[in-house]
């Protein structure tokens, strides 16, 4: 009998450290939100969210790509004319034409690389479509 007593107080002690664990885990990771209101005297005045001075001058910005340097003993790279660029990079900005429109056009006139881009953008639309109705089964 005294067993079962010390086997159940043992499970009882289990059982409050687990609560009490809970319970500080709780206090411990509970987000807390600010007021949004600023208190008078405090860090953040009116005077410090004014735009600061650069300490770069305005010719060193237009010359250099300031920040794109990764090597510890090196430089920030120069900005290059635009000749010396390859032909390839200004054509990563351009616009890609939508599914939707590439699928309202004849697809035996379309250029090789939007008929490229519209396989791969249909292949991919009725691959979730089919996942869609496979997830709703």
């Amino acid at each position: 009998m005294t067993q079962v007593k010390v086997m159940a107080m043992n499970h009882v002690r289990l059982i409050r450290s687990i609560a009490i664990t809970r319970e500080a885990m709780g206090v411990v990771s509970r987000r807390t939100y600010s007021s949004g209101k600023a208190k008078k005297g405090s860090k953040g005045s009116a005077a410090s969210d004014a735009p600061k001075e650069s300490i770069l001058s305005k010719e060193v910005k237009s010359t250099t790509v300031v920040g794109a340097n990764i090597l510890k003993d090196g430089a920030d790279p120069k900005i290059l004319p635009d000749s010396e660029y390859p032909d390839w990079l200004w054509h990563l900005i351009d616009k890609k034409t939508a599914l939707s429109e590439l699928r309202r056009k004849n697809t035996e006139t379309l250029p090789y690389e939007d008929l490229k881009r519209f396989v791969k953008l249909d292949n991919r639309a009725r691959i979730k479509e089919n996942n869609s109705l496979k997830a709703k089964n």
